[in-house]
């Protein structure tokens, strides 16, 4: 099974940005896939193809992590390409507070997945498939104003990813709560 270990956004956050998804659409500047909002999310760590024995040790060591609940805010839209060519692959809005709890997480899974070296705690938007204008796009969506709505996080999940012809479907395997502040 495709699993990955992710945060969950709020309805007042995935309408934010099915509103810039909307906005960015109307300009025309790549053909590619917007996420659907209904799949918007965090990844804190992508796992790949693991199976049952996997998933099970995998769970168990999440059950073990202490973490207090945290405030996330979304922050500066940007792609993901290389300086050096026209490609882009991913538009996203950051998620800005999250890089804490990714790291316990790693720390947790360590011995069964590779640490990530170059975390950036991103919400994929949409993946470009063919850039019209390279120039234009990365200057609109730099002038891109996202509200830096801020919001509790108490929990994350362990979810599973399998790929339809309409796009991926996520199950929850497991939820795990952070702690409570007093």
């Amino acid at each position: 099974m495709r699993c990955f270990v992710a945060l969950d956004l709020p309805r007042e956050v995935m309408k934010h940005i099915h509103q810039i998804q909307e906005t960015l659409r109307k300009q025309n500047l790549f053909v590619g896939k917007y996420v659907d909002i209904e799949t918007l999310h965090l990844t804190l760590k992508f796992l790949g193809e693991i199976d049952e024995e996997q998933a099970e040790e995998v769970k168990e060591r999440l059950r073990k992590i202490e973490f207090p609940e945290i405030e996330v805010r979304l922050g500066e839209t940007g792609v993901f390409s290389s300086k050096y060519s026209s490609y882009i692959r991913v538009v996203w809005v950051k998620l800005e507070g999250a890089d804490r709890l990714q790291k316990q997480v790693d720390q947790a899974l360590e011995g069964l997945f590779q640490p990530e070296f170059r975390f950036m705690s991103h919400i994929t938007i949409a993946r470009v498939k063919k850039v019209r204008d390279r120039k234009r796009l990365v200057e609109y969506i730099k002038s891109i104003k996202s509200r830096k709505i801020r919001f509790k996080v108490d929990k994350f999940f362990l979810k599973q990813s399998t790929l339809h012809e309409t796009g991926p479907v996520y199950e929850d395997l497991e939820e795990y709560n952070l702690e409570e502040k007093k």
